[in-house]
């Protein structure tokens, strides 16, 4: 049965993760806010919108969001060109799409990451859509991001995520999506099941060796 493939592209397709992290660590230190990298990392899956006032309280956020947003933006670009295709990103692109699927990378970065990483996958001519902020007005855990994606190909019926964060998993479950996921964003298998995913893989190239016991091919079972 086709399905529409929602593919999370940071932490998920591409590892960004912790560029993310040092940079939101960078941006909020340039801006008088020491946080410890380790809970910064924790937050990481959520967009900015909600990773600030998660991190640093509401009133910090009314008084400083625009501006260390900005400023993380400015760090992570610095560190863009480090940023890898995870292993097996684009080959499990190439298999979705050979089983009959609509694949979706999602995402809610700015235009330019976005297409640095679409150049990073060689993904413009074999995926159906993609998603970025312009897309969506509040991001993960809220559910947006994850319908914005089935909106781009007119998708309802039968779809599956694959994530890498706790983030995810709570997006696509307040969608009415199931999830699959992957260990490349440092959150636990037990952290990942109990946000909902309905199986978790070490890795994507683990996922694609094991791809036809999957969701993907129409085996419900983990």
């Amino acid at each position: 049965m086709a399905l529409t493939a929602v593919l999370d592209i940071d932490g998920t397709l591409v590892d960004t993760n912790y560029q993310h992290t040092i940079a939101w660590y960078r941006a909020f230190r340039r801006h008088e806010l020491m946080l410890p990298i380790w809970r910064i990392h924790r937050s990481i899956g959520m967009g900015g919108d909600q990773l600030v006032p998660a991190l640093a309280g509401d009133d910090w956020e009314a008084e400083h969001g625009e501006a260390v947003r900005a400023t993380e933006k400015e760090c992570y670009l610095e560190l863009i060109e480090e940023v890898e295709p995870l292993p097996g990103a684009r080959d499990l692109i190439v298999r979705l799409k050979d089983e009959g699927h609509a694949v979706v990378l999602a995402s809610s970065a700015k235009e330019d990451e976005v297409d640095h990483y679409l150049d990073l996958l060689d993904a413009r001519d074999l995926a159906d859509a993609w998603t970025m902020s312009d897309d969506v007005e509040v991001t993960k855990p809220a559910p947006d991001l994850v319908k914005a994606a089935l909106d781009k190909v007119n998708g309802s019926d039968g779809a599956l995520m694959l994530g890498d964060s706790t983030f995810d998993c709570e997006a696509a479950a307040r969608a009415d999506v199931p999830t699959i996921a992957v260990l490349t964003g440092g959150f636990s298998r037990e952290e990942l099941q109990d946000a909902g995913a309905v199986t978790v893989y070490d890795s994507l190239e683990e996922l694609l060796d094991q791809l036809e016991d999957t969701p993907f091919v129409g085996s419900d079972e983990e």
